[in-house]
């Protein structure tokens, strides 16, 4: 067996693509750690005194009232924001606040925001393949020799997306909860450590919901999965530790039996969302 086939075992998913021992030290604690950060924008703070650990293959949904700061917090995480204070860990040794975007990317923080973006004009295998190329980990060189490697993993990533038998099928004729799961896949053909989703079952049909809810809880163990999303229904699905999130810091953490019984998430958060529903 060849190293490349040995390092493309399916225990060993996308191991090929980055260095055999991952750079991402999870021993002595958690795969993300956020620690009293402060972000301001003109005077608003968006994100006051944030403390916020994940666990290395932990699902976590993050929750809260519009304003809450979620989607900062996920600004933070990549890059996109830099806090006014705090610190902010991935594995115990990497600064994310001294790195920029694509470095942070680099390392396997994957973000999928609530608008699925693929590629329309391609088919789906097509949108997977152009993923793998777009990592720069990839060696050039050795490209030519890993195409039955490639192929495999596109098909298990298809095979976990429920796209299999669409695989040519061009992305722009997909139904939204279709290109939403195909996007996923872009991700996971990049193999990340830690993959941040925003609403994901936005504008999905019951049936499509039903099917993210396999996908997402099927993710966790094999990578983090930090999922925001406001249709509690679905939060209650998936949810194995829930964080709610008012005016920038941690209101409530627990199942979501705990936060939903917590008065302080029903005045703030659950009290409003019933309201919206009536």
């Amino acid at each position: 067996m060849s190293i490349l086939r040995s390092l493309a075992s399916r225990d060993r998913v996308f191991d090929f693509l980055v260095p055999v021992e991952s750079p991402v030290d999870v021993r002595h604690g958690p795969i993300l750690y956020l620690e009293d950060v402060t972000v301001s924008f003109d005077g608003f703070k968006a994100i006051n005194d944030l403390n916020l650990t994940i666990d290395d293959g932990e699902l976590r949904c993050i929750i809260g009232p519009n304003g809450a700061g979620k989607t900062t917090m996920m600004d933070i995480i990549t890059g996109k924001t830099r806090p006014d204070s705090g610190k902010v860990w991935f594995g115990s040794r990497h600064d994310l606040l001294a790195m920029n975007e694509p470095q942070i990317a680099s390392l396997g923080i994957g973000r999928k925001f609530q608008k699925p973006t693929v590629f329309e004009a391609l088919t789906v295998f097509e949108n997977l393949e152009l993923a793998m190329a777009a990592d720069k980990r990839i060696l050039p060189t050795l490209t030519a020799r890993m195409n039955g490697e490639i192929r495999d993993r596109i098909d298990e990533v298809l095979k976990t997306i429920g796209l299999a038998e669409l695989r040519v099928r061009q992305a722009g004729i997909l139904s939204h909860g279709q290109k939403q799961w195909l996007e996923i896949g872009m991700l996971l053909m990049q193999r990340p450590r830690l993959l941040l989703v925003d609403e994901p079952v936005a504008g999905m049909t019951e049936q499509e919901m039903e099917r993210t809810a396999e996908l997402l809880t099927g993710l966790a163990g094999k990578q983090s999965v930090v999922v925001v999303e406001h249709d509690m229904g679905f939060v209650r699905s998936i949810a194995r530790k829930v964080t709610v999130l008012h005016q920038g810091s941690v209101l409530a953490e627990g199942s979501m039996d705990q936060v939903s019984s917590d008065p302080r998430v029903v005045e703030v958060y659950l009290g409003a969302e019933a309201e919206e529903e009536v």
